[in-house]
């Protein structure tokens, strides 16, 4: 990933992004449903490496199968690359753990970016503890065993009813996930940093009591000029 977008898009909110991607004819890209488990954890960004499940079945999914080391969901912590998001395909379902916090101290470890999953996480007291991002739907204290069998890794998935490809840039702040088409974050990490630039003006300027009239959306030439010189002034 190139590092000038890796910096950009820790530098813009999924609020932004979704314009961006929206004025590029994407509708739905905003993860619906994962919510950000430690607050004081720093932005996510990163590709997405991928982990899907389906519905367990009882004969399948007993706690001997984590005696597999090629079980999908433990051969994944400990191949998903450094730098990359962890995400799952819970099928929405938090009525078990997507993982919990041995696994996700695991990723976190060997430098993984975060993770993401539609379903739920156990241990969630310690994880909202750990300086790495985690998102999920809602806690979930049953093992995964329970409701999920893992099928395979880096693949296209579902998450949060968007579809996720292996390599897409996932990028989350408070508000949420955002996944963007690999082919696009290049120029869409530089069209939102131009953005934020403008907003953070605009924002300036509607707290010192200015009208939003011709200036969100900035049609007026005189709000134009202003934005200029204080762009400059600020070296931005």
């Amino acid at each position: 990933m190139n590092p000038d977008t890796r910096r950009k898009l820790t530098e813009v909110s999924t609020a932004t992004l979704t314009t961006v991607l929206f004025k590029h004819g994407f509708r739905n890209l905003f993860l619906q449903g994962p919510r950000l488990v430690n607050p004081a954890a720093p932005r996510l960004v990163g590709p997405a490496y991928t982990l899907r499940y389906i519905p367990a079945r009882e004969d399948l999914d007993t706690l001997d199968a984590f005696l597999d080391p090629g079980h999908p969901q433990r051969k994944g912590v400990e191949e998903c690359p450094p730098g990359s998001v962890f995400v799952i395909d819970s099928r929405g379902d938090p009525r078990a753990a997507s993982a919990g916090g041995i696994l996700l101290t695991r990723l976190m470890t060997r430098g993984v970016a975060g993770a993401v999953t539609d379903g739920g996480f156990r241990d969630t007291p310690e994880i909202a503890e750990m300086p790495w991002p985690v998102y999920h739907a809602a806690p979930s204290a049953p093992t995964n065993l329970i409701r999920h069998h893992a099928v395979d890794l880096n693949l296209p998935i579902a998450c949060g009813e968007v579809p996720v490809y292996p390599g897409d840039i996932m990028v989350g702040d408070g508000e949420g996930v955002v996944c963007i088409p690999a082919h696009l974050a290049d120029q869409v990490a530089d069209e939102a940093h131009e953005q934020t630039v403008g907003e953070d003006f605009v924002q300036e300027r509607v707290a010192a009591g200015h009208t939003i009239r011709g200036l969100y959306p900035m049609t007026d030439p005189k709000n134009r000029e202003l934005f200029a010189a204080w762009r400059k002034k600020r070296g931005r």
